[in-house]
């Protein structure tokens, strides 16, 4: 079975929203419903499971992508986002502080987004398959 570059990068994308929307909404939802912060959205391993679900998605399609495009930038770019985004999950909130590690979650997730944009770009362009 042939699995799409674009569909990939699509997916990536999503995930990479979902770490930015969850950083967002959840300190609001939290403090308008107290009850919420005994849920998973505030688990630790709410953020492992979200950086598990970027990681091989993410590698997966930058690779494919530079395979087909040559631009090793793009992937160095995605590397780098997923860098951050993982060192925000492993020093969490006790290393980086509440702020710090929202902040530096948002900041791999938007160079995670944009290294799968330009991904997605470049194989249109070139219409990689």
């Amino acid at each position: 079975m042939k699995t799409s570059q674009a569909t990939i990068d699509k997916a990536a994308i999503g995930i990479s929203l979902v770490c930015t929307a969850h950083c967002f909404v959840t300190p609001v939802a939290i403090a308008l419903l107290p009850a919420l912060s005994a849920t998973v959205l505030e688990d630790e391993l709410f953020h492992f499971a979200l950086l598990f679900a970027v990681l091989p998605t993410s590698l997966l399609a930058l690779g494919l992508g530079c395979r087909q495009h040559k631009r090793v930038t793009v992937f160095a770019t995605g590397l780098i986002g997923l860098m951050v985004l993982s060192l925000a999950v492993i020093l969490g909130h006790d290393g980086l502080g509440e702020t710090g590690e929202k902040v530096t979650t948002v900041l791999g997730a938007t160079i995670i987004a944009f290294a799968h944009t330009r991904n997605f770009t470049l194989c249109r362009e070139q219409r990689c398959h």
